[in-house]
């Protein structure tokens, strides 16, 4: 049976490195598709669509990640990066209005394993699809925290720490 598991923290703290990382060791990945969509809506003419229609934006999201999630996965292991809930964290944040059936979506994703990176000045960047500042991304982290605490899903926090140790802490915790 497939475990799902599930890398998730604010912007900038090292999520797809690891997937990345966790890609190079043979595990199965699911990638951020986040940065895909805005730079469509970019070729488009629109400079940040999560911040011109977050809800058209986090619809399309939601579609996006949850096909990602019921994709038959032949492996024993899948890792996320980023999963459903945080599109609710991210409309907390900037106090968007949305209906109890796109909540209700959130309720029905259940992850194996949830691990959660802290805000990380040192490793922090902005660029073209990172529209968020530092302290925005920490805000973003408390929202997602928020989330995670009101659906009663356990996180399990990542130290700040090489890429090969934040994975072998993963792969230690799920074996």
């Amino acid at each position: 049976m497939n475990k799902k598991i599930l890398i998730t923290g604010g912007p900038g703290t090292g999520k797809t490195e690891l997937i990345k990382g966790l890609e190079l060791r043979g595990y199965s990945c699911e990638h951020e598709i986040v940065r895909k969509i805005t730079e469509e809506g970019q070729k488009k003419g629109i400079k940040q669509f999560f911040l011109d229609n977050p809800i058209k934006f986090s619809e399309r999201l939601m579609d996006l990640r949850l096909e990602q999630y019921y994709k038959i996965q032949t492996t024993k292991y899948t890792f996320f990066d980023r999963g459903v809930h945080e599109i609710i964290a991210y409309l907390n944040f900037l106090k968007t209005d949305y209906d109890a059936e796109f909540f209700n979506k959130t309720r029905k994703i259940v992850y194996d394993y949830v691990f959660i990176l802290p805000p990380w000045r040192e490793i922090y960047v902005n660029d073209k699809a990172r529209y968020e500042t530092y302290d925005q991304s920490i805000k973003i982290y408390e929202e997602i925290l928020a989330i995670y605490k009101l659906l009663n899903i356990n996180l399990i926090e990542l130290e700040k720490n090489s890429v090969d140790r934040r994975i072998d802490s993963i792969i230690n915790t799920i074996k």
